[in-house]
């Protein structure tokens, strides 16, 4: 197992703990991608070109993506992929939705590089741009196949899926894999005041609002997963 995260690492601001990869393109611990390059050729064997997505993302991106959703630039999104009407939503509703898909600044899982949002090469047509929602992964959506496979293999590689089922924070994403080795130690890291201290520091929307909502946010929407034995 690789070395512990420090506090910089695991909400995003430095990417000393990831190592980047061109083909496929992706970064990750070296650890994790190991893993995944050999659970990628397994898989190709199996007439699937996994590829990676979105794998390790920054503090910086992540909070590009929060206050697009929370300023109405960016779409938000019900359980089911349907866009959410902006305007009728009060501020801690905006938040809570921006929650249901996607993490606080300093509190993605992607930020620890032990995650890879996945898809399948193989069957996407030319210049098709994912979507990671519902409709691609359903019984006849575009990557089901991928994900009956990754059903019956991906933990043999130490991989799980931490959004498997909805728990009442973030809306289920099967596409999102986690590497539990070291994804799991890395939660248990995280804490309420570390999230605190990154947020304090960066011009984040609705910052007040999610300093007074951050305990039920750090149990609902972090703590909250399918942990590998729950798969």
């Amino acid at each position: 197992m690789e070395r512990a995260l420090n506090e910089w690492e695991l909400t995003g601001r430095v990417r000393t703990h990831v190592v980047q990869h061109s083909a496929p393109r992706f970064a990750a611990q070296s650890e994790a991608a190991t893993a995944f390059l050999d659970m990628r050729e397994d898989a190709r064997r199996a007439g699937i070109d996994l590829l990676p997505y979105s794998s390790f993302r920054d503090f910086r991106t992540q909070l590009r993506i929060w206050n697009g959703k929370f300023s109405g630039q960016k779409p938000l999104y019900d359980m089911h992929g349907n866009v959410r009407d902006f305007s009728a939503l009060s501020p801690p509703e905006i938040i809570n939705c921006i929650l249901n898909w996607s993490a606080v600044p300093g509190g993605s899982r992607h930020q620890w590089g032990t995650e890879i949002d996945v898809v399948d090469g193989a069957v996407m047509p030319a210049g098709y741009i994912p979507k990671l929602l519902p409709e691609e992964v359903a019984p006849g959506g575009m990557f089901s196949p991928l994900h009956r496979w990754l059903d019956d293999n991906a933990a043999k590689y130490g991989f799980f899926r931490p959004y498997k089922g909805f728990k009442g924070g973030m809306y289920p994403e099967p596409w999102h894999l986690s590497y539990a080795p070291l994804s799991v130690p890395a939660l248990e890291q995280v804490t309420p005041e570390l999230l605190a201290a990154a947020i304090l520091e960066a011009d984040v929307l609705g910052k007040d609002l999610l300093l007074e909502m951050l305990p039920t946010i750090y149990r609902n929407h972090i703590c909250n997963i399918v942990a590998p034995d729950g798969q």
